[in-house]
């Protein structure tokens, strides 16, 4: 007879053994065992995150452009704010900054607004540049003023060598090509014709990058310094301040000697020359009469900025039918020149301008067919054609300062020295 086994009983032994295991496991931990833990729950608190000097986590924040029509009193109006506030608003900032003419189009604001189903604003922030902004606060009591973001500066280096140009040099190793025009029309403008380089010919820089709030990259600051070898021949430049009191900075090679010329080659970044200076031209509007041409004209988009080509002090800001918004400058006893048709003006009578400092951009006012810059030069009160002078260096060091300039130089031109060329994406280093 098969006897039949007892599984219930089984069961019961089974559970009992692993019972007594899990007692003598834990027989020496002092510490309780659950089969169940209670969670913790841990409430997160979102990262602080400031801008203007606000912390954004405590408002609703609405960020837009000033559009065509756009006024303070407008925008504060869409957001439910009423004009008898508006005008409280604008009557107490106005002495801090112009709200009724100082907003441009296209320029970014930011409203910091309550955060509850109203979202009042609280705050308005304009920025006319990257770095600057206005605030206008009026959440308790009203106060305007004008900050700026924090800026970081970032030295670099950077090597290459031309197989083609210099452009498609820096493109290769993901380079600004900020720093290609500062070198051809800044630096070497004078010394180099960059349009005529030679396959072999080799640079090596010292420069500066700049940055917005450690993360808004804004472009190439400046050049500390150069070395370019052209045709085996070698270039230095060193840029250094002749002139604290006005801010006028140059760039002399290692024997401190002046690398430019007192004039810039032309007032703007121009795609052409569309007529030259002409005491003969015939215009075929005029009937083929004689209507000479005193000027340079080199077109250019509207709103491209137009430079001093050198140095020197307002004479003329002003408007009239033929020329339109235009500005006169005289640098010297000898020299004047004069940038007519601007769309805007950026110069007043008196003011010291140093060249390449934007005066004005391009436009079509006067007498004009078409977007340009009318550039008119004179020597000895006499209008000439500026490309058939023999213009003069820039102004050359001063003794005094000659021997301070070769000291100030000397660590930074063993620093130039010691940098290797290299050539494709290996040419860019970053200085610690």
């Amino acid at each position: 007879m098969v006897r039949k086994r007892n599984t219930r009983v089984g069961y019961k032994y089974l559970i009992a053994i692993l019972l007594t295991i899990s007692f003598i496991a834990c027989k020496d931990d002092p510490k309780p065992v659950f089969l169940e833990e209670e969670l913790a729950i841990v409430e997160e608190v979102p990262e602080e995150v400031y801008e203007f000097g606000f912390n954004l986590n405590d408002y609703t924040v609405k960020r837009d452009t000033i559009k065509s029509g756009d006024s303070f009193g407008q925008i504060l109006e869409r957001h439910r704010i009423g004009y008898p506030r508006i005008f409280h608003i604008a009557e107490k900032a106005k002495d801090s900054f112009d709200i009724v003419r100082g907003l441009q189009l296209g320029k970014p604001y930011t409203l910091l607004c309550s955060k509850d189903s109203l979202e009042l604003p609280k705050c308005f922030i304009y920025q006319p540049t990257q770095e600057e902004y206005v605030v206008i606060n009026f959440h308790d009591s009203i106060h305007a003023y004008t900050s700026k973001k924090p800026i970081k500066y970032v030295e670099k280096t950077a090597t290459g060598v031309i197989n083609n140009n210099i452009s498609e040099t820096l493109e290769q190793q993901g380079l600004s090509q900020r720093l290609a025009y500062k070198m051809a029309d800044e630096i070497y403008a004078w010394t180099i014709d960059f349009r005529r380089l030679q396959k072999g010919d080799r640079f090596k820089v010292i420069y500066t990058d700049k940055y917005i709030d450690d993360t808004i990259y804004t472009g190439v600051h400046n050049i500390k310094a150069a070395f370019f070898e052209h045709n085996k021949e070698p270039f230095y430049a060193f840029e250094f301040e002749t002139d604290s009191v006005k801010g006028i900075i140059d760039y002399f090679n290692d024997e401190a000697k002046n690398l430019r010329r007192a004039f810039l080659k032309a007032p703007v970044k121009f795609k052409r020359i569309s007529s030259r200076y002409n005491l003969k031209r015939r215009i075929a509007v005029y009937g083929y009469k004689v209507r000479p041409h005193k000027g340079t004209d080199f077109a250019a988009a509207i709103g491209t900025p137009i430079m001093a080509t050198a140095n020197g002090t307002v004479t003329k800001s002003s408007y009239t039918r033929g020329n339109g918004n235009y500005v006169k400058i005289r640098h010297n006893a000898t020299y004047e020149t004069q940038y007519l048709h601007m769309s805007r003006r950026n110069a007043k009578v008196g003011q010291f301008v140093k060249q390449g400092d934007v005066i004005g951009w391009v436009g079509m006012t006067g007498n004009t067919g078409g977007p340009h810059v009318c550039y008119r030069f004179w020597k000895n009160g006499r209008q000439v054609d500026p490309f058939k002078q023999k213009l003069p260096e820039a102004k050359p060091i001063s003794d005094s300062l000659k021997v301070k300039y070769l000291d100030f130089i000397a660590p930074i031109k063993k620093q130039l020295d010691s940098i290797p060329f290299k050539r494709g994406i290996s040419g860019l280093e970053e200085v610690l």
